[in-house]
């Protein structure tokens, strides 16, 4: 067959950041293909060197504004494990919520103002305001309650104040006693189970538009943290599973033995490997290991739109963060109730017993975080290392575009259907793509 085709993809639209698709294929003879990351370094790893403990997390939650939540906690489980800090109880269900918050007010955004203009055939999500206007007004609905639940936990959702080193620095709902902040809790409560009838709308939408997501299966390695108290999304180990179905436990302590960053050519963003070539984090990775622990209404959901563990569709992502969204609406329902029911406490932050080195691990939407500070004997941070989850993605988006063109041309797809399949892919990993960049290679000259 021969085939010529060009694809130049300059900044990818509906993606946080800057990335960019290419493809040559010249007389049916593919010659390049590139998922490329044009971004400048953020430096923050240097900008926490020589601050205080109290003031990382409010640093580096700076990092994303979609993430803020994960990355102010992962930076807390990171200063908490140097300092030597065991949280109590409360602490522990309130962040979990609070993850439970960002998780759902992203993947909110993600599926109804990211890929559903895809589904759909149109270019963005406002051609929809006038032929969708109940679903847009939905996914506004459901984009509020977001911003609701993570600012009664977090004091706001993006860049939370509340969540501090060692606890809370005031109860939920900005509350002044402990009647007051669970009463906040108890209308926070009832917000989450009103939400419901939104989300078996969404349900049914999904459930039309399923047939329009591409089909496209590569098998990889998927990782995420796996936990004994409940689906992994706050805290637990690291679990990679293999697709034959062997699944491997690694200490958060040891993560740079799974991430295994190295530098390409084309990516300011470094790429990383475990047992394979690639893997995959994010919704589709947490789902496809930890499947049952899902919320039984979760799994529901899940089993009506044919979605099945393993799944090996980088595409079902977006379905995946559906499931997960539902899963947190439940969760964080009998989350409130456990704290309700042990009654709330207004207790004071755990003081520090030491200065050390610690890592810390949470999932954000995207995937698995990971920081690691080291800090002086007076409290202030030596050392600092963030490995964020789209740059953990990257090498996977790369290696499914190297399998997916040669099938496209085996199709004999026209050039603008190739176009969009990509950037439908490179979409569906939901990728914060300022945020993963991590590497620059400077040359002077005198």
């Amino acid at each position: 067959m021969s085939k010529n085709v060009n694809i130049d993809v300059h900044h990818l639209t509906r993606v946080e950041g800057h990335g960019n698709i290419v493809v040559n294929v010249t007389d049916g003879t593919l010659e390049k293909v590139q998922w490329q990351v044009p971004e400048a370094p953020r430096f923050f790893e240097a900008m926490v060197r020589g601050r205080h403990y109290s003031e990382v997390a409010r640093i580096t939650s700076r990092i994303c504004g979609i993430c803020a939540v994960g990355h102010t906690l992962a930076s807390l489980k990171a200063s908490e494990a140097a300092l030597g800090i065991e949280i109590s109880e409360q602490t522990a269900i309130l962040r979990r919520i609070l993850k439970h918050s960002e998780n759902f007010d992203s993947h909110v955004v993600h599926v109804f103002f990211l890929v559903a203009p895809d589904l759909l055939g149109v270019s963005s999500v406002f051609p929809l305001v006038q032929t969708h206007g109940d679903v847009v007004k939905l996914a506004l609905r459901m984009k509020r309650l977001g911003h609701e639940w993570g600012s009664t936990i977090g004091g706001r959702t993006t860049h939370p104040t509340r969540a501090i080193v060692g606890g809370f620095a005031s109860l939920p709902g900005a509350a002044r006693t402990v009647r007051e902040g669970e009463a906040a809790l108890k209308e926070l409560q009832q917000k989450l189970l009103n939400a419901v009838p939104d989300a078996v709308k969404t349900y049914e939408l999904l459930g039309e538009l399923a047939g329009n997501i591409p089909s496209f299966t590569r098998e990889t390695e998927y990782v995420g943290l796996v936990d004994d108290v409940e689906y992994g999304l706050y805290d637990g180990k690291i679990g990679c599973l293999m697709p034959d179905g062997t699944k491997e436990l690694i200490n958060v302590s040891d993560y740079l033995s799974v991430t295994n960053e190295y530098v390409v050519d084309q990516s300011t963003a470094k790429y990383s490997k475990h047992n394979m070539d690639s893997y995959m984090a994010g919704a589709l990775a947490r789902i496809n290991i930890n499947y049952d622990q899902l919320h039984p209404e979760a799994k529901k959901l899940a089993e009506g739109l044919g979605f099945k563990a393993v799944c090996f569709n980088p595409y079902m992502n977006s379905i995946a963060q559906f499931i997960e969204a539902v899963h947190s609406v439940y969760t964080s329902v009998e989350l409130i109730d456990q704290l309700l029911t042990k009654g709330l406490k207004d207790e004071k932050p755990v003081a520090p017993t030491k200065y050390d080195q610690g890592v810390g691990a949470t999932e954000v939407p995207r995937g698995i975080l990971f920081h690691e500070y080291t800090y002086d004997s007076e409290g202030f941070c030596t050392v600092g290392n963030c490995i964020i989850p789209t740059g953990q993605n990257h090498g996977n988006i790369q290696c499914d575009m190297e399998k997916l063109v040669p099938e496209m041309l085996e199709k004999d797809m026209a050039e603008k259907d190739m176009e969009l399949g990509l950037e439908m892919l490179v979409r569906a990993y939901d990728p914060c793509i300022s945020c993963s960049t991590h590497y620059l290679d400077v040359t002077f000259k005198k």
